[in-house]
């Protein structure tokens, strides 16, 4: 076999052993399924092992895929970054950043620092994935994640990129029109709360309080549940239950009495949003310049 030949039918089964999929993989990689199909069975035959298990629905990489997929994975992303190191050589950074993060922080974080950074650099391309799950960014090819600092794994580099958040729980007047107002967190299991379903917590997410260095967490239960914020703040605001939202999201609706704060004193702050990346990773001078842009300046 050829090195190039070699190298691409290695660049198409990195493909389909990283995207489970020959479809998502053929259009990844431009080209058409059964092109795909053809090059890993050549592939198999040359090596004289099965890498990919294929059902109707799904691919799967066999014993031997495994160990192959571990071997290249780290050395074609080292080639990757060494690529892309090589835009220091441009008259302007470029090139395309990938970043798993979550709807909140896109919008009070994310969009805010973009809407200055890119109209000064038009050959930098932003594509942000909304994941509330806890996403392993080497494994799924990201260059960043954002999440809250408590939840960044301790081997990544990590910067801080906001300040200090709180949570705030809320309800309309309505709701409180003809019920007493929860003066204790556990006073909430009486009332109708508008519950969020999130991938990172395996299932409802419990409602954290602080007080005096005592922690509580209260599974709440309601007629409603989302699995994003936006739809509870709506529930909230039309009376439908109590919510439990970060502060920023419903600080106006206070001000204009259309939420009643609860068990403020039971919110203490917590630490706010991270960039974060392999610390093996030198960064690009594209997310040299998106780090920067991000990082949290009091």
């Amino acid at each position: 076999m050829n090195k190039p030949r070699r190298a691409n039918d290695l660049i198409a089964f990195l493909a389909v052993a990283r995207e489970r999929s020959f479809t998502r993989a053929a259009a990844h990689l431009g080209v058409s399924q059964s092109a795909l199909s053809h090059t890993m069975r050549g592939l198999e035959e040359r090596l004289g092992l099965r890498l990919l298990t294929r059902t109707t629905r799904s691919v799967a990489t066999t014993e031997a895929g495994e160990r192959l997929l571990r071997v290249l994975g780290p050395r074609f992303d080292d080639i990757d970054a060494e690529l892309a190191a090589l835009s220091e050589l441009r008259d302007k950074p470029a090139g395309t950043i990938r970043i798993t993060t979550s709807e909140h922080a896109v919008q009070t974080i994310l969009l805010p620092a973009l809407a200055k950074l890119l109209p000064q650099y038009p050959d930098i391309h932003v594509e942000t994935d909304i994941d509330f799950g806890l996403t392993d960014i080497v494994a799924e090819r990201y260059d960043a994640g954002i999440r809250l600092g408590e939840q960044v794994a301790k081997d990544m580099v990590a910067v801080r990129i906001g300040p200090e958040l709180r949570m705030a729980a809320v309800a309309a007047p309505s709701y409180f029109a003809k019920r007493t107002r929860p003066k204790r967190p556990q006073d909430l299991t009486d009332h109708a709360c508008i519950n969020l379903r999130l991938p990172t917590y395996g299932g409802f997410y419990a409602w954290e309080f602080e007080k005096n260095g005592r922690e509580l967490r209260v599974r709440v239960e309601g007629q409603l549940v989302f699995n994003t914020p936006d739809p509870v703040l709506t529930a909230a605001l039309s009376g439908l239950g109590i919510a439990h939202l970060p502060e920023d999201m419903v600080r106006a609706h206070i001000a204009e009495k259309k939420l009643v704060r609860v068990l403020g004193d039971w919110c203490p702050p917590f630490p706010g949003y991270h960039l974060y990346y392999p610390s093996r990773r030198q960064p690009a001078p594209a997310f040299a310049l998106l780090i920067e842009a991000l990082r949290y300046r009091r």
